[in-house]
């Protein structure tokens, strides 16, 4: 059967043969050829739908005089043409009714229903884009052949783009433009069922934003929600094309990794999130300054399903948040338990801090010109009756998730400055004081009353701030610091450099010294490290503005070497003296000692923590169980086994898939020292991890037992395999280890 190619022109009239039907007649007695052509003529006027055709090869062989016009193109640049390559379904319909591509269902030759489809072609009349909704069925000859499509077509541009309207709307935050909760559950779904079948990783950042509320109540929501949009285009700019980033209400935000699992990269990538989310937003001619707590959780390692990954990511968030605020985590499986004993620790402070159980001891700063002591940094020390000597670390993030943390500070302010009255006027007492603290209305008539009661020269009292005060009320801290200029006392400004716009705070604040972070100073004499420049650059700074510049954390010979090469003049560090007792001072005093001379290793070795924990240990295809009793970022002293010789490539199974691959570099009787291949990195929380972990599936492949496994994980089928080698190390019992 023929079809006109175009109305006007030479065309063949469909016969009797051809409508495979009766003679069909009106009223009026037309003969079918002509009756059918008028009725074709009249619907195609209509504009109520066009009529399309294609041969067996899918090409275009008729449309609708009216279809080619609303397009604004010639009839001849489709005809002939493949309808696939002339119109496309919409990956994003509204409706879901497109999920396969045309081509895809032309060519399974089935019934088109409704399918909403684009012009493809790249330039029309028109200028827009334009939808239509085709329909269509496949015709057979008797043998079956298929014979091309008979289909119909309308425009449903204004409609299609409304539901798009509305589809972006239901799936987007009016807001910021990006994504909503909505929108973000369906896509990790998504992301999680591809991977799952892929074996591919994906990881999940929770955050929300610090200090967010108290820009609302101060300046106005109209302001929260222009610092909103800011947060969400720095958001952007710092994940670019990495993530998906959305909005789940309020100042609660999400970002979607696929393919990321190196924990030293996300870490990474949570610290600047972290360092610009938190810089001074200029609003309505005013600063608003919040911070931001971020958590995050690695799919398949953490969860396999969607609602396991989130909540593993909430988890590791809340860790975050109260353990300090402005910080990131990783989820670890004893999160779960850690709210309680965050409050068990909290109600052992209150009862210490009312006990006496605290006492301050005061590390020595050293003029490293001639050795002298030129003053003592107070620090907080806490001997729990069950729990042994519990680290600053651990208890003053939780003392700074509540008030208890303003009760701690008075009570070192006041203990410090009553101990540094019985030194030498040339000898000053550094305390530290938490943001918290700071922002009291009282703050300052606190330390008005410790010097009074201990009659210490102001002078001889140094505060130390952390650029984490400057997050409150812009007017509030400006006027605590001229009160505080005013009664005398200096102020040092804590970590310096760590924050992402120092500059701008020693512009705005009188600050009488800059404390060196020690951060710097670990890497300081390492190859391929800015580190020692950082250094000299923040020297040079203080030289040129006036202040006083302490280098903090100088351990080793090389790294004091160095430091002072760059100019440096205070030093405080283990080289010198590690914090002592005020008893000891005073015996130091009385003996006339105040000269310290540094003592200590000559070169320095990335800091190793003591542990004391089970771990595995895998050599060959064999599994031992073993005690750590130190771990730093390169290497871990162990314990347990017998007969291990210097070189043998080991691993160290350090739980969770994290399998630190090293040689031995020394060992004597059942102790070893294993080098990593890989360095660790931070864990967010003040301890080490790989970067990279062992897939659950790896790991029930290899015989790991299945309680070490993510919970979740799928074993079914995987037949682990069985040793092949004898057992070379004998194990012995190490008692002690948790």
């Amino acid at each position: 059967m023929a079809f006109f190619r175009n109305r006007g022109s030479a065309a063949e009239v469909p016969t009797h043969a051809d409508a495979g039907g009766p003679e069909f007649a009106d009223a009026a007695g037309f003969t079918d050829a002509k009756a059918r052509l008028e009725v074709l003529d009249d619907f195609e006027r209509t504009g109520i739908a066009w009529i399309w055709a294609t041969d067996g090869d899918g090409k275009l062989i008729y449309l609708s005089p009216g279809a080619a016009e609303h397009l604004g193109v010639d009839p001849s640049q489709l005809l002939a043409q493949p309808f696939a390559s002339l119109f496309e379904t919409d990956p994003d319909d509204p409706d879901g009714r497109s999920s396969r591509p045309l081509k895809f269902q032309i060519k399974a030759r089935g019934k088109l229903t409704d399918a909403v489809v684009r012009c493809m072609l790249p330039e029309t009349k028109t200028g827009t884009q334009k939808w239509w909704q085709v329909s269509a069925h496949p015709k057979l000859d008797p043998e079956g052949n298929f014979l091309g499509y008979r289909g119909a077509a309308k425009d449903v541009t204004v409609e299609y783009n409304r539901k798009l309207e509305d589809s972006r709307l239901a799936e987007y935050d009016s807001l910021t433009g990006l994504f909503n909760r909505h929108r973000m559950s369906r896509r990790i779904d998504s992301v999680l069922a591809a991977f799952k079948t892929a074996k591919r990783n994906c990881a999940l950042m929770m955050l929300d934003l610090d200090k967010f509320k108290q820009v609302n109540d101060t300046m106005g929501h109209q302001a929260g929600d222009e610092l909103l949009k800011t947060v969400a285009e720095r958001l952007t700019s710092i994940v670019g094309d990495r993530g998906e980033i959305g909005r789940l209400g309020g100042d609660e935000f999400q970002i979607i990794l696929p393919d990321i699992d190196d924990r030293g990269k996300l870490g990474e990538l949570a610290d600047k999130i972290i360092q610009i989310v938190s810089q001074p937003y200029p609003i309505d001619g005013k600063r608003a300054v919040i911070g931001t707590s971020v958590g995050i959780a690695i799919a398949p390692y953490d969860a396999l399903e969607s609602e396991d990954l989130i909540h593993a990511s909430d988890l590791a968030l809340y860790a975050a948040k109260h353990g300090g605020r402005g910080q990131f985590r990783f989820y670890s499986a004893d999160l779960k338990d850690e709210e309680e004993e965050r409050q068990e620790l909290l109600d052992d402070l209150r009862i210490a801090l009312n006990e006496d159980q605290l006492e301050l001891h005061y590390q020595p700063v050293v003029q490293c010109d001639n050795s002298m002591v030129v003053g003592f940094e107070a620090l907080m020390r806490w001997e729990h009756p069950e729990r042994g000597p519990v680290p600053p670390s651990a208890f003053i993030p939780v003392a700074e998730s509540s008030a208890l943390i303003n009760q701690l500070g008075e009570w070192a302010l006041r203990r410090a400055c009553e101990d540094a009255k019985a030194w030498p006027k040339s000898v000053r007492v550094a305390v530290n004081v938490s943001a918290k603290q700071f922002a009291q209305k009282g703050f300052v008539s606190l330390v008005t009353n410790a010097l009074a009661a201990s009659e210490l020269d102001p002078d001889r009292l140094e505060l130390e701030l952390t650029e984490s005060v400057f997050m409150g009320d812009s007017e509030t801290v400006e006027e605590t610091f001229d009160q505080l200029k005013k009664l005398g006392v200096r102020i040092a400004l804590d970590d310096f450099g760590t924050g992402y716009s120092s500059l701008s705070y020693l512009r705005a604040a009188p600050f009488d010294k800059l404390k060196v972070d020690k951060s710097f100073v670990d890497s300081c004499t390492l190859q391929d490290q800015n580190s020692a420049k950082i250094i000299a650059a923040i020297i040079g700074l203080s030289d040129a503005l006036g202040m006083d510049v302490t280098v903090e954390g100088v351990e080793a010979f090389d790294q004091l070497e160095l430091v002072k090469s760059k100019g440096a003049k205070y030093i405080q560090g283990w080289l010198y003296s590690k914090a002592m007792p005020a008893a000891e001072i005073a015996e130091l005093i009385e003996a006339d000692e105040l000269r310290i001379e540094p003592d200590g290793p000559e070169t320095h070795r990335p800091d190793r923590r003591s542990v004391y924990r089970r771990i595995g240990v895998i050599h060959e295809d064999h599994r031992y169980t073993a005690v750590m009793r130190d771990l730093s970022t390169t290497g871990a002293l162990v314990e347990g086994l017998v007969g291990v010789p210097e070189g043998e490539p080991i691993v160290l199974d350090l739980g969770g898939g994290q399998l630190a691959v090293g040689v031995v570099k020394h060992s004597k009787e059942e102790k070893f020292g294993v080098e990593f291949e890989a360095p660790l990195v931070s864990d967010g929380a003040g301890g080490l991890c790989t970067r990279h972990r062992i897939s659950p599936y790896a790991l029930a492949a290899a015989g790991m037992p299945l309680e070490a496994l993510p919970q979740g994980a799928e074993t079914k089928g995987i037949v682990p395999e069985q040793p092949k080698t004898p057992r070379r190390f004998m194990e012995v019992v190490v008692g002690g280890a948790g």
